[in-house]
């Protein structure tokens, strides 16, 4: 069965930078299953696997604009210390999970801190990085009503 909209797919995947750096890799684990089309994994990678049957290999680049966004420099900023009460020390690389503007929880970084403030970062940590994905299908199904219903795979 190849991989279309809907269909149950089940992958192994090495991901890296473009300094070849392993950034993720189900080596060692369960293949990561996913919905096609479903919005389950980043689009830059869905679209490129349809198509495509148990067995095959494929290498797939994903541009940040397909992946997890351009760095956003709207999603950096300085924030007061007093935001951060209760918080006996902060230091940078701490990660917090914020309130969004329209309630979403967000996580952030803590990417400075100063006497007068925290810089924070609620980018993705893969924002701006082109992503390589070396990927084998491991099965491929049709998924089932449920399955399509709450968009996962069960």
């Amino acid at each position: 069965m190849k991989i279309e909209n809907n269909s149950v797919v089940a992958i192994h995947y090495t991901l890296t930078n473009n300094d070849g750096d392993v950034i993720d890799s189900s080596a060692g684990r369960e293949p990561l299953k996913y919905l096609a089309g479903a919005g389950n994994i980043i689009p830059g990678l869905d679209d490129e696997l349809i198509g495509l049957e148990a067995g095959e290999q494929k290498q797939v680049t994903v541009q940040p604009k397909d992946g997890y966004g351009e760095v956003d420099e709207n999603l950096v900023q300085k924030l007061p210390r007093d935001v951060f009460t209760g918080i006996d020390e902060i230091k940078e690389g701490m990660e917090f999970q914020a309130q969004g503007p329209n309630g979403e929880v967000q996580f952030v970084v803590v990417k400075k801190v100063e006497d007068d403030g925290i810089t924070i970062d609620a980018n993705h940590a893969l924002a701006g990085v082109v992503l390589n994905f070396d990927v084998t299908i491991d099965s491929v199904r049709e998924a089932s009503e449920e399955e399509i219903e709450h968009g996962h795979v069960h």
